[in-house]
Parts: structure tokens; C-alpha cells; sequence
């Protein structure tokens, strides 16, 4: 008989992109970005290091919400019960999306 392996979580998902930069979207009007560091179970959470805090806007001609300003942050902790959506970003899109 095979072992079976324990379905993939959030977390397990989470945490293959520790190290990596993502955006996170709080809301339709705000988000963060940064580098995970680390990813918690209890309370359900991220942290995020050299953290942006992202103001987001979209009109009826550009409907896909896009950053049109940013604010530094150090470190944040999101508790994941508030997050709409996470985005692992790539190299090159980390280059064009800074101003």
C-alpha cells in the first residue's frame, strides 16, 4: 500500500516562495510588497521584509487594478484572514513596475 502525501495547503504554497518578492492585495484600492520571510500558522500570517506599502486604482478604460503610488515600510506582519489576492513577482516584473 503507497503512502499517501497530506493535501497542499495555503501554507505549504506559501512557503515554496519564501525569499521571493510578492504583491499582496488587501483590498481593491491597497496592497504591500516585499520579500517573504516567513510564513506562520497561528495566527494565519505572513511576514514581509523592505515591505512598500501600494496604493492601487483602476478606471472603466483600465479595469486590472494598477500601482500608482508606493510608501516604504520596514517589516509588516498581514494576517492572511484579510488578503484578497497574492502575487509572486518576477525579475523583470519588479523592474518595470518600479517608478
Amino acid at each position: 500500500m503507497s503512502e499517501k502525501s497530506p493535501p497542499i495547503t495555503i501554507f505549504h504554497m506559501l512557503e515554496r516562495h519564501v525569499g521571493k518578492r510578492i504583491h499582496v492585495v488587501m483590498d481593491t484600492s491597497y496592497g504591500f510588497e516585499g520579500k517573504l520571510v516567513a510564513v506562520t500558522i497561528e495566527p494565519p500570517g505572513i511576514w514581509l521584509s523592505e515591505a512598500v506599502a501600494t496604493v492601487l486604482r483602476s478606471t472603466i478604460a483600465q479595469p486590472i487594478p494598477q500601482v500608482v503610488s508606493r510608501e516604504e515600510r520596514s517589516e509588516i506582519f498581514i494576517n492572511l484572514n484579510h488578503v484578497q489576492r497574492i502575487e509572486v513577482l518576477h525579475e523583470e516584473m519588479r523592474r518595470t513596475r518600479q517608478p
